[in-house]
């Protein structure tokens, strides 16, 4: 039987009773495929695509063409989880008409349900008028990848008073935006508690602890398929990235060994028809 497609009042249902959301982030058809499959709720169309998949650094080189055209991927290999997409460094800090145009290209190129963007109070106007033209947001505070060279680097937020009340505000400003959803990324667990138990919309750790509404992780990181570096928050669910090398190289070996391809894989025709070549 198929299920019905994932709204914002099912995550918010899901929150009021206690039940825990679970988000995967997806860049492509077959991946997002599979997610849907598994009966992931959310699925985040992330701009950490930019390092697991386009091969860049950082997040910040992201471009919109290249994220509306993996959300569009993404979209089409979907029918039950919520997708959001995830607005790339610079498509929303230069003003709010300017954001307002690249959350609706989300929507209407992407064909995504939701978009998110990163900061604080200090985004909560953006976020307002992106919401009252009709388009619901997702936000992110705490280690914040576009600006994490303001941030000193990929480090833990909130580990002091001062800090900890600006995340809290920040949170409460952002809800009061009309923000749907808060991921939190990189916070000490009894800080992520607090936001949780005081907003009453969802919020989703990652890197947070286990009393947020939800959790999300990378796809490539849940699966073992990102080497490069692997975040203390991370649990990897599988070691794709072993299996998948010792499976081309038994590829590479058949072929150069003649056994690839056999019979089985080879097209016929009859004696009949090749001596009239």
């Amino acid at each position: 039987m198929e299920r019905k497609k994932i709204t914002i009042s099912d995550l918010m249902a899901k929150k009021e009773k206690g039940s825990k959301i679970t988000m995967l982030t997806a860049y492509d058809y077959p991946t997002a495929q599979m997610v849907d499959k598994a009966g992931i709720d959310t699925i985040l169309v992330g701009d950490s695509l930019g390092m697991v998949v386009l091969g860049y650094t950082s997040t910040v080189p992201v471009t919109m063409e290249e994220m509306i055209h993996h959300t569009k991927a993404v979209t089409r290999g979907t029918t039950y989880a919520f997708v959001i997409g995830d607005m790339p460094f610079m498509s929303y800090q230069t003003g709010i008409e300017k954001a307002i145009e690249n959350a609706g290209r989300f929507i209407k190129e992407g064909e995504c349900d939701a978009v998110k963007l990163e900061g604080g109070s200090e985004v909560a106007p953006v976020v307002k008028a992106i919401v009252t033209a009709g388009i619901p947001v997702c936000t992110h505070i705490g280690l914040t990848p576009q600006t994490a060279t303001q941030l000193s680097g990929f480090k833990v937020q909130g580990k002091d008073a001062e800090s900890a009340r600006n995340l809290i505000n920040s949170a409460k400003d952002l809800e009061k935006a009309g923000a749907f959803m808060v991921v939190m990324e990189c916070i000490p667990e009894i800080l992520a508690s607090r936001i949780t138990r005081e907003l009453r919309i969802p919020t989703i750790g990652i890197g947070a602890g286990k009393d947020c509404d939800g959790q999300v992780l990378v796809y490539h990181d849940t699966v073992g398929l990102f080497e490069r570096f692997t975040p203390k928050f991370v649990k990897q669910y599988i070691k794709l990235g072993p299996m998948i090398i010792d499976a081309l190289k038994e590829y590479k070996k058949e072929v150069e060994d003649g056994v690839f391809p056999g019979e089985e894989h080879t097209f016929k025709m009859s004696k009949e028809e090749a001596e009239k070549i």
